[in-house]
């Protein structure tokens, strides 16, 4: 069956992804799709069991899937993501490309996943990947992309055959077309970009610092010595700031300043000599080699040159392409830019921060590429086009100057994970300025570092910013799935407004361990706290107070938010201290609603409270009881998670165990969980990060994760008594986060001994899937001191 050849095209939004039914494997777990991509980079494939929304995004993705990235990196790198972990990060340059459309294909079959370009499926392989824990059920396919437009058309969907080579010529498949509205898009987008960018300011008098007097008419054109001095050598400048050209024709130096400003110009044959000479006399590198070219060309075929005929001349800078980020990718040295930043030469205006006095000497032209803001601020007559100081307030002078070197390299240069205070701060000035490209560099960069610590303090920063509705989302989201620690680990979260608030705690991902906690997060924002407390401090608050005193101006919305309290899951132990409190007493719909649920739980079948289900994230409570118990994680794994009875869970492959050393008789990961005494069990030492260093590794699981409040461990039947070591916990088993650190602790002292510790404070509300004991110093005894000696470990907490 042929392939028609389609017109129409689908573009996908920045941070958007497109599902439909169409786009889905025959068979779960194996096929192909064959497709045509448009983009500058982050081509994005995503692969699950259920097509997503068009707001998903893989790293929120709690269920299995794979993402693949053509064009990573601002492309040049590979990219294969396996339920939200790197597996693959590749050197692929070139993958992307925004010149034309680009095909691909990309097969999947039984967790080997290969891709390749070109129109034929299965031939021009480029990487093959084999996953060692296969997604079997992965069938939907989202087209995605990341910080920019993605155009995709000609998509098909292939079975998988034995033959894949012969596949291509009995295909049953169907071919995806965009909507027209989706195709005005793109052209939309292609049409805004031709109009926007440095050409703008070619022979444009604003901003303006040089001018060419040209041929015997003496034509003024005027022009901006950054740009030139960042593509040649303007030397000849008089003090005026004048380039005398008499014996230059105008239509020559326009094609001359065309391909500096847009990099691309057109001239009539007879003048394509005249242009030569000019690119050799300013040394416009690109321009003078593209000239000798064609014209030794025309020298080899004899051509006699023709006014009539013009040649088109294109900047092909290799050094120039890479620096796609540039906006509209101006074709400019951005080494040479970066120093004039640096010195201040060529500079046209200062700009000075409150408090900090002179930050910079910059350049209007390059400010107003970058920021409409600064654009209209030099050119629509504001004091500021006049004038040479630009005085800034109530901003960072760090972020700004980040800023700053962005607009001169396209590059962010900083470190996410030491800098994110100044990564919030350069995202609002982003957004302050219109600078489109480092709001859309730092939301990315936002989202990758992402975590609990910072969520509160990113949420108020972006939540009044219409530009960041995804970043609001992706916090919210991460907020509500670790809602009992960024509540108890401080109060930042009081300073949300309401219309925010609410949206956590109505989110369909909110996970808790208990109602409780909800109504002391509740009790906390109303009452705008400045420490931590549960509803026992609030309710003796209230014994002195009235509810207008100590909820003031929130009181309102304190009625409207109890109502997100589930007061029927709550224990009725705990509902009729409720029933007897201050609380209950002196706010009414309080009243109501733990004597709705009190007697809900007495007389459930006089209770109609259907909506109260538990939450579909809650946690399963899995306590510390005693030494040995079999209340713990470990163990409830082995059944099954309770559904069998018990069998070893390294054997059932529900949990798997690590440690320092190679795995061999007396290191045994099975043995670790077995439940049974060993005489001899012990990790030996490896040299990490320049130190020799002992550990036993347990994960539990990648569709799991633990809230650990308490720890077990045994020792085995050796004297080699572990006296420092950390007790840690991780969700990607390489960056680690201590939970409980021990120092010269003589808790162990005879073989075979059992103990426990707790985990105490925000660390017990943080989720974890990796768990690890490692020392930190030397066991006690006389030999192998760096052997870790236990026989058993098992993990207490909130399980889900």
């Amino acid at each position: 069956m042929g392939v028609e050849k389609q017109k129409k095209f689908l573009t996908v939004a920045p941070f958007k992804c497109v599902w439909c039914e169409e786009l889905r494997f025959r068979e779960a777990g194996r096929g192909c799709i064959a497709f045509e991509a448009f983009a500058q980079n982050d081509v994005t494939l995503v692969f699950r069991a259920q097509a997503g929304s068009q707001h998903y995004h893989y790293k929120m993705d709690n269920n299995p899937n794979y993402t693949i990235i053509l064009g990573s990196h601002r492309n040049r790198r590979l990219k294969i993501e396996a339920s939200g972990k790197t597996v693959v990060d590749v050197a692929g340059v070139g993958l992307c490309t925004s010149s034309a459309f680009q095909s691909y294909w990309i097969s999947i079959y039984d967790g080997l996943i290969s891709i390749g370009k070109g129109k034929y499926p299965f031939q021009n392989l480029i990487f093959e990947w084999l996953d060692s824990e296969p997604k079997f059920n992965v069938q939907y396919i989202g087209l995605s992309s990341w910080d920019k437009h993605v155009g995709y058309r000609n998509i098909s969907i292939l079975p998988m055959q034995s033959h894949n080579n012969a596949i291509w010529s009995h295909i049953d498949y169907k071919v995806y077309e965009g909507e027209d509205d989706e195709c005005d898009v793109m052209e939309e987008l292609n049409h805004s970009l031709e109009k926007q960018g440095l050409v703008n300011f070619l022979e444009n008098w604003d901003l303006s610092d040089l001018m060419f007097v040209v041929g015997p008419e003496r034509k003024v054109v005027p022009a901006h010595k950054v740009i030139l001095c960042a593509t040649g050598v303007f030397s000849e400048l008089t003090d005026e700031n004048v380039i005398e050209l008499p014996l230059t024709s105008y239509p020559v130096l326009h094609a001359f300043l065309e391909f500096i400003y847009a990099g691309q110009t057109q001239i009539s044959e007879c003048e394509l000599a005249p242009l030569w000479d000019l690119s050799v006399q300013f040394k416009v590198s690109e321009l003078d080699k593209q000239c000798e070219e064609i014209m030794k060309g025309f020298e080899i075929s004899n051509k006699i040159l023709d006014s009539g005929n013009t040649v088109k001349i294109t900047n092909l800078s290799s050094h120039i392409q890479q620096f796609s980020t540039f906006p509209h990718e101006v074709p400019l040295d951005v080494g040479k830019l970066k120093h004039f930043l640096d010195t201040g030469e060529h500079s046209d205006v200062n700009l000075h921060i409150e408090g900090h006095g002179l930050v910079a000497r910059s350049h209007k032209l390059v400010l107003s590429l970058w920021s409409s803001p600064f654009a209209k601020m030099f050119t629509n007559g504001m004091v500021e086009t006049s004038s040479s100081d630009i005085y800034l307030k109530d901003i960072s002078s760090e972020a700004f100057l980040v800023m700053l070197q962005f607009m001169y390299t396209g590059i962010l240069d900083m470190d996410i994970l030491e800098t994110s205070p100044i990564l919030i701060l350069l995202l609002l000035l982003a957004d302050q300025f219109g600078v489109t490209v480092l709001q859309q560099e730092c939301c990315k960069r936002v989202i990758e570092c992402l975590s609990e610590d910072i969520v509160c303090t990113v949420l108020q920063a972006v939540s009044s910013v219409q530009s960041y509705k995804l970043l609001e989302e992706t916090c919210k989201r991460n907020f509500a799935m670790h809602f009992d620690y960024c509540t108890t680990a401080s109060t930042d979260f009081v300073l949300f407004d309401e219309a925010t608030f609410r949206d956590i705690l109505q989110h369909p991902d909110m996970t808790v361990t208990s109602e409780d906690k909800v109504l002391d997060a509740i009790l906390l924002w109303c009452t705008q706290a400045c420490e931590v407390c549960g509803w026992a401090t609030v309710d003796e608050l209230m014994s002195s107070s009235t509810p207008e005193q100590s909820f003031g101006d929130r009181l309102r919305s304190l009625e409207s938010l109890l109502r997100f309290v589930r007061f029927p899951l709550m224990s009725l132990l705990l509902l009729e201290k409720l029933a007897d409190s201050g609380l209950s007493k002196h706010i009414p719909i309080f009243h109501q609603l733990v004597n709705e649920a009190i007697t809900g739980v007495k007389l459930p079948e006089l209770s109609h409270n259907v909506r109260f289900q538990h939450r579909r994230s809650s946690y399963k409570e899995l306590q510390y009881i005693c030494d040995g118990d079999r209340n713990g994680v470990i163990y409830f794994t082995g059944t099954s998670y309770g559904k069998h009875p018990w069998v070893n869970p390294v054997l059932a492959k529900k949990v798997t165990v690590t440690a320092s050393s190679p795995a061999s008789r007396y290191t045994d990961p099975k043995a670790l969980v077995s439940r049974a005494y060993q005489a001899t069990s012990f990790a030996g030492p490896r040299f990490e990060g320049g130190q020799s260093c002992s550990w036993w590794m347990v994960d539990i699981g990648e569709n799991h994760q633990l809230m650990c409040n308490y720890y077990s461990v045994r020792q085995d039947g050796s004297s080699t008594y572990m006296r420092s070591w950390a007790f840690q916990g991780s969700m990607d088993g390489e960056n680690w986060t201590n939970l409980r650190i021990h120092d010269d602790d003589q808790t162990i002292c005879r073989s075979g001994q059992f103990a426990s510790w707790p985990i105490t404070g925000s660390m017990a509300l943080l989720p974890f899937r990796f768990f690890r004991v490692i020392l930190r110093g030397p066991s006690s005894g006389d030999a192998n001191v760096w052997n870790f000696c236990i026989c058993f470990i098992e993990l207490y907490g909130y399980f889900i």
